[in-house]
Parts: C-alpha cells; structure tokens; sequence
C-alpha cells in the first residue's frame, strides 16, 4: 500500500514538472519571431506572421497576455454574407439599368416635343424618372459598397485561417466550422539606442472540422497584427 501510494505520488510530481515545464504557446511564437528578427531572416519571420516587419531590437520581454479568447469561426458566416450581397449587387443591376433606360426615353420624349402642353408633360415625367433614377443609383452604390466590404472581409479572414492551418489552399476552407483562439500580449522592446517602446501583438490559432468529410484541421498560433501602445 505504501508504495503505490510513493508511486501515485511520483506520477503526480512528474506531471507537475511536465507541466510546469511547458512553454506557453505565446512564448514559444515570440522567442522565435524575435530570433529571427535578430537574424534579419524574414523568410523565417513570414512563416509566423501574415505581415513581418524588421524592427529595431535589443532586447524584448512580455510585459503582460490577455485571457484566452474563444469564438466560433465565422468564416462560414461571412462567406454567406458575401454571397448574399453579390446576389443583390447583381439584382440592383438590372434594376438601375432599367431606370435609367426609361430615363432616357423620357429625356428623348422631352426633346421631340412639339407643343408646350407636350414639353410639360414630358418634363414632369423626366424629373419623376430622374428623381427615382438617383434613388435606385444610390441603392446601387451602397449595396456595391457593402458588397465590396463583405467580400474583403471574408478574403481576410480566409488568408487568416489558412496561414493559421499551414496551407496555401484549401477548397471547402469558407464550410469549415470549429473554433479560434486568439490572445493580445504586449511586449516592451528595448532597441539599439536604448529607448523602449510598448507593442500589442494579436495573436490567432484555428481549430476546425470538416462536417462532411468527418475531417479535423488544427492550426497554430500566429501573429496576426502587432502594434505600438501608449
């Protein structure tokens, strides 16, 4: 008895060490981004972040690491809405070449008008059609804007996850659902001359599953953004 008790003990002490002993992810990325910063090898540096920068630094320490964020991945959701809103963008079309092609007619009737009473009524009709025209082209200009955000939202976020998962492409990666990991750490450099700056990095991970092909695809955190702070 007493020595399964020694021996439950030891497994429990050994697995303290282990643990303990486990780097954080966030250190782990920081030291080896900042080793190659050093080195000047941004071949390396763009393998953990999506935009490396060369900085000058003498020395760097981690000054403080926001809980552990976790959200569902909305690709998916964006991908949607991208789709959604071309579909409308491609509606409005129509819709605003019709108006204006009415326009037009109305503007030829103006100009073909023999008589006063005629001049009149073509002109009201004119100003009606101009007034809807502007209406449905300014309907048209904000879906096209919408659309344009949402369309760079979701090439973003797809840039972002499959840097995270280590791939260049993935065809179903705008259907896979799972969850993101994301951490803020700020860090204070020391450069050459001596002056010390404060940065917040952003830092990703993707976890993710493939519903249809009973698929799992587990990323790695990386250094989405980083920035000064006050």
């Amino acid at each position: 008895m007493y020595k399964k008790v020694l021996s439950v003990a030891g497994i429990i002490l050994i697995l303290c060490v282990i643990q303990s002993c486990q780097q954080k992810p966030e250190e782990g990325l920081l030291k080896r981004y900042f080793h190659a910063l050093s080195l000047n090898d941004m071949t390396t540096m763009s393998t953990m972040a999506l935009k490396p920068v060369a900085m000058d630094v003498e020395s760097w320490e981690i000054v403080s690491v926001s809980e552990e964020k976790i959200e569902p991945a909305n690709l998916p959701e964006l991908n949607k809405n991208e789709l959604d809103l071309k579909k409308k963008v491609e509606e409005s079309v129509g819709i605003t070449l019709s108006a204006r092609d009415a326009l037009d007619d109305a503007k030829f009737e103006l100009e073909n008008a023999r008589t006063a009473a005629a001049r009149a009524t073509a002109k009201k009709k004119v100003d009606e059609l101009q007034a809807k025209y502007d209406e449905v082209y300014e309907n048209h200009k904000q879906l096209q804007k919408e659309y344009n955000e949402a369309k760079s939202a979701a090439a973003r976020e797809e840039e972002i996850t499959l840097f995270s998962l280590g791939v260049q492409d993935l065809p179903n990666v705008r259907d896979l659902t799972g969850q993101v990991f994301s951490r803020e750490v700020d860090v204070k450099i020391r450069d050459k001359a001596g002056e010390t700056k404060n940065y917040r990095f952003y830092l990703r991970k993707y976890e993710l599953k493939d519903e249809a092909m009973k698929l799992s695809h587990r990323g790695r955190y990386i250094i989405v953004n980083f920035e000064p702070i006050s």
